[in-house]
């Protein structure tokens, strides 16, 4: 007897066989003469009911069922001296082409298939095997579980260089999109704290970050989701091994655990779901000393100084929290961030990552790693290489983190053994549109897909509905366009549909219509940080009755966003129809209701934190401590606090305001403190008076000077003065192009001439906040400025 696998096949003497029937076309005994016909024609009666009943019993038994299967055997070939061929309790044709068969193929399946017969579905040891215990496998054993399929799920972690391992549930729970978020939220927060002052917070106590505490919850949370996925399986009658799958051969496969027991299974169908697992440079030191995000998240110490190496996702993610947590951040690029990202929306991430401490270094890659002091974290000196030039660098650091992509584990799961085809360069995996692989009885879903998102959701959904097409008589294909994605950089960025680059490649320059615009999200003016940052972007087809194509946005809660937008794009959404939506009002998504302005255009998309009204000037009365210093030929200057950080500046040409203008930030600390350029001022606009006389002064009680209000085509307008109601203060009327930003000022009115006005805009109740005005001798020293705290007009 010969057996591979869980199929046996049986030689047991017996006569020629009919390649079809198994029933003897003569009787043969080698050592006697001939009977007449007569007796010949009453033995091949009696070998044919022999037969018969033989086969019967091999049949009817399972292939574990020895005993009884030989007894059968032994009855088929009781009066004969050829051998009978059974695979599978199936009796099969002619011995020597089946032979012939079985030797040239190697497999006992395809033998039976050649006979015209087909494999008994109950005699394997399961319906289907799932090798891999991520998110898909889990989601398509669960699945066939409900279809009452007899199912097994191999989960095994091989050991980081370092010794990182984990529980079932796979990349995403474990070293993956869970605790990312999670340390990502932790980052947010400690900026959350800084906000909250501005909203009212009081604490005196210093703020400090504690590395251990953190992991050591987040790990606890992963615990319980590991456990969690155990008792499913177990709920659902899923068998699970902690151990090694391996294919040895057809429908077989070696299941391996901890202690290197070996087992052997066998199943009608299998699932690959392996994963992928990060990738190393091939340096010396590099799996010695550097670590990965598969140890990060446990990592038992503070990492301290860092060096990211790498620009993908994972990179920047981790990059992004390691320095929200207040560590020293860098991040070494061989080319371009976020590849094969939207380039526009990677170019924004890494300027807001770089202008909140994150530093780069751009094309360099590591050539060597080496231990210069031992600890938790030591001290590694790294020396790279220019990817442009001969340049070499050094640089030392607490930690290395490796984040240069990740490569699929299908090399050796014994693939090559039952001729499952991959690609030899990446070790993807090929298939066709319903996961299956070049065998027909082993498929695959997940990272390890060629030509496949690799998403954590998009192999639970392929999971999912494969079974379903498998034992549930569905057709739904797993769709793997228009999926929508989130990256948890510090500024998150949320994209659905095509980038700007692959939309014009596809569709040509022409035929695409770029909407975009800056936004201020609301929670962030009145802290007055990060405006025109976030980013809104559609990309819309012309040809198609504009229907978007891409959809990209930067800021706050963009996984949010992005998840309600793209149902709406899955079911073709066109501008038209994204304009005709009302918006929810103070969000940010609602930004993508009123994008008005084309790339092609090239028009001004500032964002200004108000109402976006176009052409309208901006009505403000301002809260702040004024001191003027003589400077330059004007004779003055202003020097604002810190409430006009981050506001939107317009030039003083633009305005027309000439000498009328008193300038803002005349030295060059401040224009740095507010982001701006030498060519560009926040300007106020008094009258020409004012500045001839110099009457800067606060008197108890009495009447000031003409305000001055510039419309940009009159030119000056003279406006009614304002009398103070408060000893020693004035009510200072500004105007801008550009509206200004802050929580502390009112917005625009829809009527110029209610600017011009002696009273405000019925519809706005404006509650004046006071300004001091302080006489300062030239060069004083101003740094103590800061802004008073007001209530925001409405």
């Amino acid at each position: 007897m010969e057996v591979h696998g869980d199929a046996k096949i049986h030689l047991q003497p017996m006569e020629e066989i009919h390649a079809g029937g198994g029933v003897p076309n003569r009787a043969v005994n080698p050592g006697k003469p001939l009977l007449d016909q007569k007796l010949q024609n009453k033995q091949s009666k009696v070998q044919r009911l022999q037969c018969q009943e033989g086969l019967w019993f091999m049949r009817k038994l399972h292939p574990w069922g020895a005993p009884k299967l030989q007894e059968g055997q032994r009855r088929a070939v009781a009066r004969t001296s050829r051998p009978v061929v059974s695979v599978q309790a199936k009796q099969i044709g002619y011995h020597q082409r089946t032979l012939k068969v079985y030797k040239k193929e190697d497999n006992p399946q395809k033998t039976m298939e050649v006979n015209g017969l087909t494999p008994v579905l109950d005699s394997y040891d399961f319906d289907l095997i799932v090798i891999g215990g991520g998110s898909g496998g889990l989601a398509a054993a669960k699945e066939a579980a409900k279809y009452e399929k007899k199912v097994m799920v191999l989960d095994f972690v091989t050991p980081t260089p370092q010794g990182s391992s984990w529980g079932l549930g796979g990349t995403c729970v474990n070293v993956g999109c869970i605790p990312k978020k999670l340390m990502h939220q932790a980052a947010l927060l400690g900026q959350a704290l800084q906000d909250s002052r501005k909203f009212g917070w009081q604490f005196t106590e210093e703020v400090k970050h504690n590395w251990m505490t953190m992991t050591e919850s987040v790990q606890n949370y992963i615990g319980s989701l590991n456990w969690g996925y155990r008792v499913a399986l177990r709920d659902k009658k899923v068998t699970y091994e902690n151990a090694y799958g391996e294919f040895v051969g057809p429908h077989t496969i070696k299941a391996t655990n901890k202690k290197g027991i070996e087992k052997l299974y066998t199943a009608e169908r299998f699932i690959i779901a392996t994963g992928e697992r990060p990738r190393y440079l091939g340096i010396p030191g590099d799996k010695e000393y550097c670590v990965s995000s598969d140890d990060l998240f446990s990592l038992p110490y503070c990492p301290g100084k860092t060096l990211v190496v790498g620009a993908s996702y994972v990179a920047l993610e981790c990059a992004g929290f390691l320095a929200g947590l207040g560590l020293d951040v860098t991040v070494m690029v061989r080319s371009i961030l976020l590849r094969g990202f939207d380039q526009d929306m990677a170019n924004r991430i890494g300027e807001y990552m770089k202008e909140h401490g994150v530093n780069f270094i751009r094309e360099f890659v590591p050539i060597k790693v080496e231990q210069v002091e031992e600890g938790t974290p030591g001290i590694l000196k790294v020396t790279a290489k220019s990817t442009a030039g001969d340049q070499m660098i050094e640089g030392e650091y607490n930690t290395v983190l490796l984040a240069i992509g990740r490569d699929p584990c299908t090399r050796k799961i014994g693939l090559d053994k039952v001729k499952v085809n991959i690609n030899e360069k990446t070790g993807k995996i090929p298939v066709n549109d319903e996961e299956q692989t070049n065998v027909p009885y082993i498929y695959a879903i997940g990272d390890i897909l060629q030509d496949k998102l690799e998403l954590t959701p998009v192999a639970i959904q392929a999971g999912r509905l494969l079974v379903q097409r498998l034992y549930a008589g569905a057709t739904t294909k797993c769709d793997y366009v228009n999926v929508p994605t989130t990256v948890f950089t510090p500024l998150e960025y949320g994209a659905c549909g095509y980038s700007e680059e692959t939309a014009v490649e596809k569709f040509g320059e022409e035929n695409i219509e770029v909407y975009h615009s800056h936004f201020w999200p609301l929670e962030w003016t009145v802290p007055s940080r990060d405006n025109n940052k976030c980013y809104a972007k559609i990309i819309c087809n012309i040809q198609d009755n504009e229907r978007v194509i891409g959809f990209h946005v930067l800021g706050p809660n963009a996984g949010e966003v992005t998840q309600g937008f793209a149902t709406a794009i899955k079911c073709g959404l066109t501008k038209e129809q994204l304009d005709s939506t009302v918006g929810i009002h103070p969000v940010c998504a609602e930004v993508f209701t009123t994008l008005s302005v084309t790339k092609r255009s090239g028009e001004d998309i500032t964002a200004d934190g108000r109402e976006t009204v176009q052409e309208l000037w901006t009505f403000a009365y301002l809260n702040f401590k004024f001191i003027f210093i003589p400077v330059d030929d004007l004779g003055i200057s202003v020097v604002m606090p810190d409430i006009v950080r981050n506001m939107p500046i317009t030039t003083a040409p633009e305005l027309g305001a000439s000498n009328l203008s008193i300038f803002l930030a005349s030295s060059s600390d401040f224009r740095r403190s507010l982001q701006v350029n030498d060519s560009e001022v926040l300007a106020l606009f008094f009258t020409s008076w004012w500045c001839d006389s110099q009457a800067w002064r606060s008197d108890d009680g009495k009447e000031y000077p003409e305000l001055e209000v510039i419309h940009k085509d009159q030119g000056p307008t003279r406006c009614p003065a304002q009398s103070s109601p408060e000893s020693g203060t004035v009510y200072l009327r500004a105007l801008s192009k550009h509206f200004l930003n802050s929580g502390r000022l009112v917005g625009h009115l829809p009527v110029l001439n209610q600017l011009l006005g002696e009273k405000p805009s019925p519809n706005i109740k404006p509650k004046p906040l006071l300004a001091q005005l302080q006489p300062v001798p030239s060069g004083a020293d101003t740094g103590h400025l800061r802004a008073e705290t007001g209530a925001c007009l409405s």
